[in-house]
């Protein structure tokens, strides 16, 4: 069965069981891989706990997600190169799941997105998530951005706030009113990391910068024995051991609440995946399986969710970290979750001293990064209006509403514009009996024939682009214009690529109106999914074939005999 129709069991072979048989495999392959995946694993070790925390889980949640949906992503995935684990994307969705539902209900969620994205997967929609437009993912990318910044206020700060409210206006409020806890050794500790984070990516490019700066941050603290809150004063430390299986309870009520949620989940889960997958490709040349992707990512957080994780997803950081250090296969992201299971074994004591405010330093960074800022304002200063308005709603409502709302929201205007654009340059109008078509492998050449006489009661008339639904009232609308009904009605269309059931209902419409007046209706020049649908429709059938030719021509010539 070819990957086009619904069901793709047949492409769903992961990259690791090609290793050897599609693309070669050496010992030189395995060590690198084994360097990759040990410098990869350093550098999520920060983040992975940064994540969890900025979304109001444990460090450890995000240990356990890096670890198990890291592997599994890995292991099962369509990609050579794609890393897996909780990314900055899912910070507001986690925190506001964790917020209205609890922990359970975080979990039950993760487990239906998990469910969504195998089955997604297996359906063959991993061509289809390509197609969200690219103002839509940069509007709710940068509000993504604006909000991981505006949750990191607090412990960058040093602030006094018992919770803090999911709400962006409420949350900058609380900051305003508690501004007199401010706590100077703090900030210095967050704005010393950033300033280390940048001096290390602009000096020292090949060490991981986010990880220079947790550390020396942890070290002055431990040495100075500053007076600031860290992972273990709040958390108690991290466990040393692997987490219990857990499966939450199933109830009819909790699963309606947290559905949508589980959409949204899913949706970016596979929007984030199937972009890393993507970038990789354009740095090694190499080309994704998306729908074995799909089913990967599903696995993955269905065993993060049975483990304690969080939602996770590839991180395009550490994926182009990953291919940067030397990766070869997806071996090397299973050693990256290895390096992080053997911390957590061996050496978990080390993560109870990190100061809180470096790893929201981290997260500032990483909200700027992921922002990209300059898309942003490249779309608003440069391309249409259009573009501009869906870039700016998802942006709103990412940041005031919510993420499923506003990627929702997006993609549908995004839509309705397209279809507006797509009317504007669509047109019926008269057309011409000397100017016929050739269709050569799908394109259409205009080439000269002799003009014969054109009728005073023939009509020709030509439709220019889709005949879609929102074209069809203009076929009716043509009809009204004609002060005399012709003796015969050619409409060409030669510049129609594809027509829809509204369309065929136009033209069904079109042929009673013909019929009932003794119009006789010829179609011209129509090219190869229109015709298909037609045939399909029974529209031919009910026209009759002769009236289906292949030019003005044949029509003239047909009407006089």
């Amino acid at each position: 069965m070819k990957n086009n129709t619904f069901f793709a069991i047949d492409s769903l072979i992961p990259r690791t069981f090609e290793i050897g048989r599609r693309f070669p495999y050496s010992r030189e392959s395995f060590i690198k891989d084994l360097l990759a995946g040990v410098t990869v694993g350093i550098v999520a070790l920060p983040l992975a706990m940064a994540f969890s925390i900025a979304a109001g889980a444990s460090p450890a949640q995000g240990l356990y997600t890096a670890i198990f949906a890291g592997f599994f992503i890995s292991f099962l995935g369509g990609s050579r190169y794609q890393i897996g684990g909780p990314t900055g994307a899912f910070v507001v969705i986690i925190f506001g799941v964790i917020s209205r539902h609890g922990m359970e209900g975080l979990v039950l969620a993760t487990i239906l997105a998990g469910l969504m994205l195998v089955l997604m997967g297996i359906s063959g929609l991993g061509r289809l998530i390509k197609f969200i437009p690219y103002p839509v993912t940069t509007g709710f990318t940068t509000g993504i951005g604006l909000l991981i910044f505006s949750q990191q206020v607090k412990d960058f700060l040093g602030l006094s706030i018992e919770k803090v409210s999911p709400e962006f206006f409420e949350k900058w409020v609380q900051y305003v009113e508690h501004i007199g806890t401010f706590d100077l050794k703090t900030f210095m500790v967050g704005l010393g990391t950033i300033l280390i984070i940048i001096l290390v990516r602009r000096f020292f490019p090949r060490i991981p910068a986010s990880v220079a700066g947790v550390a020396v941050a942890t070290l002055v603290c431990f040495i100075g024995k500053l007076p600031v809150e860290t992972i273990g004063s709040r958390f108690g430390g991290i466990p040393n051991s692997l987490p219990t299986p857990i499966f939450p309870g199933i109830h009819w009520s909790t699963l309606k609440a947290v559905f949508p949620d589980a959409i949204t989940i899913a949706l970016l889960a596979a929007i984030e995946s199937l972009l890393s997958a993507v970038v990789a490709d354009g740095m090694t040349g190499d080309r994704h399986n998306a729908n074995m992707e799909l089913v990967a990512q599903g696995i993955g957080n269905l065993a993060s969710a049975i483990f304690g994780g969080i939602p996770a997803t590839g991180a395009i950081a550490r994926t182009a970290t990953n291919i940067k250090s030397g990766a070869q296969s997806p071996l090397a992201g299973m050693i990256h979750a290895i390096t992080l299971l053997l911390f957590m074994l061996f050496l978990a004591p080390l993560a109870s001293v990190i100061p809180l405010a470096s790893l929201s330093a981290v997260l500032m960074v990483v909200a700027w990064d992921m922002s990209e800022l300059h898309r942003f304002l490249r779309i608003i200063r440069k391309s249409p209006r259009s573009d501009m308005l869906v870039l700016l709603t998802t942006f709103v409502l990412t940041v005031l509403i919510d993420l499923t709302v506003a990627v929702e929201v997006g993609v549908v205007l995004a839509a309705f514009l397209f279809l507006r654009r797509m009317v504007e340059t669509a047109e019926i109008k008269p057309g011409a009996a000397g100017v016929g078509a050739e269709i050569v492998y799908g394109s259409i050449k205009d080439s000269p024939h002799e003009q014969p006489e054109h009728p005073k009661n023939v009509e020709i008339y030509e439709i220019t682009g889709p005949f879609f639904f929102g074209v069809a009232d203009m076929l009716q609308d043509t009809l009204m214009t004609l002060e005399k009904k012709p003796r015969a009605f050619i409409l060409r269309l030669p510049q129609v690529p594809a027509i829809d059931s509204t369309g065929i209902a136009a033209l069904e419409s079109f042929l009673t109106y013909c019929r009932k007046h003794n119009i006789k209706l010829y179609l011209s020049e129509v090219r190869e999914q229109p015709r298909k649908a037609l045939e399909r429709s029974g529209f031919i059938e009910l026209l009759g074939a002769e009236y289906l030719v292949s030019s003005p021509e044949e029509a003239l010539e047909a009407l006089k005999r």
